[in-house]
């Protein structure tokens, strides 16, 4: 609920905990989860935004060191530089390990709501594997994306709120099926939170889901339902690029041939 910061930090911290007592060691929490998104105005998305010390990442904190958990989360960030960020962490038990700044905005939220972010997707070492982040609209640009396998991640946590758009009847949505490329494409397994329901006369997706290094899908595709989704991963299955005796997904790159497509 936009600006509800008590209320959405009571479903978070209700949804952590089932996801931890189900057995969950990572967990995955939707894009700007401890506001809402549909924001009228900066005034109003000022109001509720928080630095990485806040309450909502504090919480967070609390949360993963008491249940030994690693967990991955979007919230608004009210940077020190005076801007307001679409962000997402990464905490554990020591604390937070990473804060990454949506680099590529979308729609409204261009509108002199967020500033983009200008780092790349954190990916740091952890006792599961190597995991990063982004979020969102990041996931349309197959060069972000590829940037995190190349740092070596593992597992790519994406916070996201896709909105609802119409598709011919029995197809997969395609923010499920970009999805699956980037796995597949970087031998990555990647677990998406997304999020449901309708908020401001947004009707959201609900296409949480995860995917293995092959670019299947390890969890049901049950869209427009508030659920648990887990699945047991080996990460270390993520560091073999290899799809046939002579292939390596990343061996094969020819990125002198690319420059093209880095620039403008």
């Amino acid at each position: 609920m936009v600006g509800d910061g008590v209320a959405n930090r009571a479903r978070v911290r209700d949804a952590i905990v089932a996801a931890a007592d189900a057995g969950a060691r990572v967990i995955v929490l939707p894009e700007l989860a401890n506001v809402g998104y549909m924001f009228t105005d900066l005034a109003e998305l000022r109001a509720v935004a928080e630095t990485a010390h806040g309450q909502s990442v504090q919480e967070w904190v609390v949360l993963a060191r008491d249940r030994d958990l690693l967990i991955v989360g979007g919230f608004a960030e009210a940077g020190t530089d005076g801007h307001v960020y679409n962000s997402a962490v990464i905490v554990d038990k020591t604390g937070c390990r990473a804060v990454y700044r949506k680099a590529h905005l979308w729609d409204g939220e261009k509108n002199d709501l967020f500033t983009a972010g200008s780092a790349a997707p954190p990916v740091v070492d952890t006792p599961w594997g190597r995991i990063g982040v982004v979020i969102c609209y990041d996931l349309e640009f197959p060069e972000w994306i590829r940037t995190v396998a190349l740092d070596g991640a593992e597992l790519l946590c994406c916070p996201v709120n896709w909105p609802v758009y119409p598709r011919p009847s029995g197809e997969r949505p395609t923010e499920i099926v970009k999805v699956q490329a980037n796995a597949n494409v970087n031998r990555m397994f990647i677990a998406v939170a997304d999020r449901v329901g309708m908020e401001r006369g947004q009707d959201w997706l609900g296409g949480s889901t995860i995917v293995d290094a092959d670019g299947f899908p390890l969890t049901t595709i049950s869209l427009a339902e508030e659920a648990l989704f887990m699945a047991d991963l080996d990460l270390a299955e993520a560091r073999a690029k290899a799809i046939s005796a002579r292939n390596d997904v990343h061996g094969d790159r020819r990125p002198e041939m690319y420059t093209r497509v880095t620039t403008s």
